[in-house]
């Protein structure tokens, strides 16, 4: 099972270098179903592996001109903020068993997954659908930009995801940046809020197994090069709908999964 988990690793790569996201809103059912890990640690090494790729992400976009630093730190303060309180305070404080439907014990661990996989259908529709109408702001709300950055940091404190289905759309709409500068800020963004999160996690006393995550990353890093050197020669948006299909019905198998399939 760890070889497919590390296979499916270098699919995350690949994709989030062919199309620039999403791939790695995998890396947490893959570690759950296939390395055995809880899901709720499963959330601190997803910090790491998706502020990583991130992180080279946001890199790249750097040097093409489309990070924008002062919009960043902006919308990140706010999200940092709720990211830390939900991992720190809110994450530890859920019971391990929250309630029973029938012979349904609804646990922990169950509602993280669950709660993922709504996640993973959202974003799956930003995927499918292709055409997004966007309409670039003409002033900045720093009022709304502010609200997306707290759901964002509890998205991230909670899941372990990056939220950037949600974090390009506001950078658009309210911080008046250009596609290009909202995918370039909103990797830098998601990279912060990450690796932040980990670092809190290790400080409070999380047990990684190292050698697991370095080698995750490292193959997931691997799929990034390749899959940035497929797009030169394969439009990644012609395969976006597609990898959107994918995380739909895997969405829908982890609930299934986790309430039927025991």
């Amino acid at each position: 099972m760890e070889i497919i988990g590390f296979c499916l690793a270098l699919l995350v790569g690949i994709t989030l270098g062919l199309i620039g996201g999403g791939g790695s809103i995998l890396t947490v059912p893959i570690l759950v179903y296939l390395f055995q890990i809880k899901p709720e640690l499963a959330t601190s090494y997803s910090l790491f592996i998706v502020g990583i790729a991130s992180l080279l992400g946001s890199y790249k976009h750097h040097k093409l001109g489309n990070l924008q630093i002062t919009t960043a730190i902006n919308f990140g303060v706010p999200s940092i903020l709720v990211l830390l309180f939900t991992r720190n305070i809110l994450l530890p404080a859920i019971p391990t068993n929250l309630f029973s439907i029938g012979n349904l014990m609804i646990t922990k661990s169950v509602l993280l997954m669950i709660v993922f996989a709504l996640l993973m259908i959202t974003a799956s529709a930003s995927m499918i659908t292709t055409k997004k109408n966007y309409t670039q702001a003409k002033e900045i709300n720093k009022k709304q930009l502010i609200l997306i950055g707290l759901l964002v940091g509890f998205v991230t404190g909670l899941l372990g995801a990056g939220g950037g289905f949600l974090i390009i759309p506001a950078l658009i709409f309210f911080a008046g940046l250009s596609m290009k500068q909202a995918v370039g800020t909103s990797l830098f963004i998601i990279a912060i809020n990450s690796l932040i999160g980990f670092m809190g996690d290790i400080l409070n006393g999380v047990i990684i197994n190292f050698q697991l995550l370095f080698t995750f990353s490292t193959i997931a890093v691997l799929g990034i090069f390749i899959g940035t050197y497929i797009s030169k020669k394969v439009d990644g948006n012609k395969l976006k709908p597609i990898f959107g299909w994918f995380v739909l019905a895997m969405g829908f198998y982890i609930i299934l999964k986790e309430i039927f399939i025991k």
